[in-house]
């Protein structure tokens, strides 16, 4: 597109077998960034409770008692890394590579729950992590 900003990738970028370092560290740091965050929150939520009333009064207290514990910060520093992250790799790699490799995410969430949360998986829910992480190694391979 001619005079919006949008540049063509480097086809060349785009040909080559495998994932550069550059692209892999950057891909890391936003799987384990953002999944890190969302566990974050998780964390926050549980501490503060269920949400029960979604009045702006009700919502504002629940958005207080959260923003007190550093556990919040770090959710959202990490978020913040995460999303500067995909914006780099959206700046050189394509968004047919990036998007579908960011699902990695679940996997790290659901590895994350069980193991940082206490959550309990399911032997579906352990099918699922491995069909994404195939899915993600068809994709990078690709």
């Amino acid at each position: 597109m001619r005079g919006c900003g949008v540049r063509k990738p480097d086809l060349a970028t785009h040909d080559r077998a495998g994932l550069s370092m550059r692209t892999a560290l950057c891909l890391a740091i936003l799987v384990l960034a953002g999944t890190g965050g969302d566990i974050a929150v998780a964390h926050v939520m549980k501490q503060v409770g269920e949400v029960k009333n979604f009045t702006p009064r009700a919502l504002l207290r629940v958005l207080s008692r959260a923003f007190r514990l550093r556990w919040m910060w770090l959710a959202l520093g990490l978020m913040t890394l995460a999303f500067l992250s995909l914006l780099a790799l959206l700046s050189w790699e394509a968004v047919s590579l990036v998007v579908p490799a960011t699902a990695l995410s679940y996997v790290i969430g659901a590895l994350g729950g069980k193991f940082l949360l206490g959550e309990q998986l399911s032997r579906v829910r352990w099918g699922g992590i491995v069909l994404v992480s195939v899915g993600v190694a068809l994709v990078c391979a690709g």
